[in-house]
């Protein structure tokens, strides 16, 4: 397949951000890898050399395509049906997050029926109505895994929650939400149960310090340089996204310009075709607002976004076929940044770097020194300490 388009991931840029967090949290950092790396592919070992000490994803498959990679520290997916392979993730040593005496059950048939236990999390929703066990019945919760452990079935190593509005941290919800994580703790020990790792802060808790005090922090976004507070100027974005032109082209004042001829060229210029849209994850709301970088100098994408095509306008400059245009990157060169495109389609920074297609070519790239050490390190050596 000939690429057009090309998603360039900074492994050094993670690492900087992973090693930032390791130290942050006193070395108690989960990095959570879901959806692909919120689209970064495979940096797994990246983290880990960098700091991380486990992993955490929502579902059983991505905790098992990571061992089937090779990776050996700890694993915890938190998001998985009652029906789910618990046997599998059991069998492959993954920690698992229930938020209901059902789920705790299944979870425990399955260790049964291999013989062993099941690590779990005990999920506390502490006020998002999402996942999590709602308070009202945590206490029945913690009964049901009091008694799983009497069979040998469970072993309850963890409590976990989320925080709402961790970004703002003034705001009063977060007192409320940690009184709640708090309480719950409290009463899983009264139940008779020794949770050894408590997480309830995930990037934005941790960067603005409203989830701190816990133990363990889930940090996904913040890898990745995603701030969702906007307080922080330390991470680093990982992420850029170059394609090439196609075509180009001189037309007079008063073109239309794609579908719904919305934009009218107001004068005589040039414009440029890209082969990249929305059938690659560009979100279409950013039509008409979007820009890119060409020759070292901004240009609006004009018209509706196609889904595989954009046009810019090039003002005076016909660019050749084959010349090379970023989308967006960390912004060092004036290029526009993922929290630009975030800003012109009205949604968030994750949603952007998870959505780039598989028609855009994934290429990884590091320093000689940092991926020795990447691949040399396919665990932390503090393991069994993260599996306490």
């Amino acid at each position: 397949m000939s690429w057009t388009s090309e998603l360039t991931v900074d492994d050094d840029a993670i690492r900087s951000n992973a090693a930032y967090f390791a130290a942050a949290t006193g070395g108690r950092l989960m990095a959570v890898l879901k959806a692909d790396a919120f689209g970064h592919g495979a940096i797994a070992n990246s983290v880990l050399a960098a700091g991380a000490t486990s992993i955490g994803v929502t579902s059983i498959d991505e905790a098992l395509a990571l061992r089937t990679a090779g990776v050996r520290a700890p694993i915890l997916s938190w998001l998985n049906p009652v029906d789910a392979d618990f046997a599998a993730a059991v069998g492959a040593d993954v920690d698992l997050a229930v938020q209901s005496a059902r789920l705790l059950h299944a979870v425990g048939r399955a260790a049964a029926q291999r013989g062993t236990r099941a690590r779990v999390h005990l999920h506390i929703d502490v006020g998002m109505a999402r996942d999590g066990a709602p308070a009202a019945e945590w206490s029945a919760l913690c009964g049901v895994a009091r008694e799983l452990e009497a069979l040998g079935s469970v072993r309850v190593v963890g409590v976990m929650g989320h925080m709402s509005c961790a970004d703002r941290p003034d705001h009063p919800q977060n007192r409320r939400e940690r009184l709640v994580f708090t309480n719950a703790l409290r009463a899983t020990r009264r139940r008779g149960l020794s949770p050894s790792i408590a997480h309830l802060a995930a990037t934005a808790a941790t960067v603005t310090g409203v989830g701190s005090g816990f133990g363990l922090h889930r940090i996904g976004a913040g890898l990745f340089g995603i701030d969702p507070s906007g307080t922080s100027d330390r991470l680093r974005p990982a992420l850029s996204l170059t394609t090439t032109v196609v075509g180009s082209r001189e037309v007079a004042a008063g073109t239309g310009i794609g579908y719904g001829l919305e934009h009218v060229a107001d004068r005589r210029t040039k414009l440029a075709l890209l082969p990249v849209g929305y059938g690659d994850g560009l979100p279409r709301a950013a039509s008409e607002r979007a820009e890119v970088l060409v020759r070292g100098r901004r240009r609006p994408v004009v018209g509706r976004f196609s889904m595989d095509m954009l046009v810019v306008d090039t003002g005076d400059d016909l660019l050749a076929p084959g010349e090379t245009v970023t989308v967006f990157g960390p912004g060092d060169q004036g290029e526009p940044t993922v929290a630009e495109w975030a800003g012109w389609s009205g949604t968030i920074e994750h949603e952007i770097v998870t959505r780039i297609g598989s028609r855009v070519a994934r290429i990884h790239r590091t320093t000689a020194a940092t991926a020795t050490a990447a691949t040399a390190t396919a665990a932390p050596a503090n393991e069994e300490a993260a599996r306490a």
